[in-house]
């Protein structure tokens, strides 16, 4: 009876042994933090997704924060990897690996009964200069416009502010300032003066995109250049990524990363990456 015990005791202890390097091998896990752009964030977000549902062991977290905060969080290593929607200053480079996932348009979004349907570059710097100041200066009804801009450190801002308004022209300051391409999206919807600008990956039917020197915003505009409003999303990662991280850069810079960046309307761009 003793010797059966003790044969029962060691059979038990196998078996747990067993059961918990199970469980030690297969709950073994990886985190990928993903931080920056807002307008990158839902893009990342779906591309993690997607990337989980085959990689089970890897755990994605995908946060906002602007791209200035994207920069800054891969240099410092305080992210595995940053997430930007401008183009990086020479100063901002040094020290970080840079994948371009393909251009995204800025587009100009007004109320859909606005009855504007397209503005030249000149008279989009000059609306939001405040040197036009009602719609019916543009060929409009006879209404003050309604600036809608993003905080300082966004992407799309700083995109806006380099390819319209120059290094000498400051958007008016008093402008209504929203904090993500959502919030700016539902002023313009609920505001019938208003105009504002977003990222195409997120346009809607909600608002109106106007055409920029006669070119609507689409995939073929964006894709051939005629269209001038565009900027890039990037991925940013300190010196050589290595291990998951890389795994998973690699996976969104293929043929199925591809796929899905075309789902959310990101235009892909041949040049893929560059180190600084």
């Amino acid at each position: 009876m003793k010797k059966n015990n003790i044969i029962l005791i060691i059979v038990v202890v196998a078996i747990i042994a067993v059961v918990a390097m199970i469980f030690a091998s297969g709950g073994s896990s990886t985190t990928i933090d993903v931080v920056g752009s807002t307008s990158v964030q839902p893009v990342a977000e779906k591309l993690a997704e997607t990337y989980q549902s085959s990689h089970p062991d890897v755990k994605i977290n995908v946060q906002g924060g602007g791209s200035s905060v994207g920069i800054k969080s891969a240099q410092d290593g305080t992210a595995d990897i940053g997430t930007s929607s401008k183009e990086l200053k020479a100063d901002e480079k040094k020290g970080l690996t840079e994948y371009t996932l393909g251009q995204d348009g800025i587009v100009i979004a007004v109320n859909n009964n606005n009855s504007v349907s397209g503005l030249t570059t000149e008279q989009l710097k000059d609306i939001y200069s405040g040197k036009i100041t009602n719609w019916n200066e543009v060929g409009g009804s006879d209404a003050p416009i309604h600036l809608i801009t993003r905080e300082d450190g966004s992407g799309t801002l700083d995109a806006f502010e380099a390819i319209v308004m120059g290094k000498d022209t400051k958007i008016k300051s008093d402008a209504i300032v929203q904090s993500s391409t959502e919030a700016v999206k539902q002023s313009v919807k609920q505001d019938p003066d208003a105009i504002g600008f977003v990222s195409y990956a997120h346009m809607s039917d909600d608002v109106k995109a106007l055409t920029i020197g006669g070119v609507a915003p689409s995939d073929v505009t964006i894709g051939d250049g005629s269209y001038e409003l565009q900027r890039p999303f990037v991925f940013l990662v300190k010196g050589t990524p290595t291990g998951d991280v890389k795994e998973f850069i690699d996976w969104v810079m293929s043929s199925e990363g591809t796929k899905v960046l075309n789902d959310e309307k990101i235009v892909k761009s041949s040049n893929q990456s560059s180190s600084s």
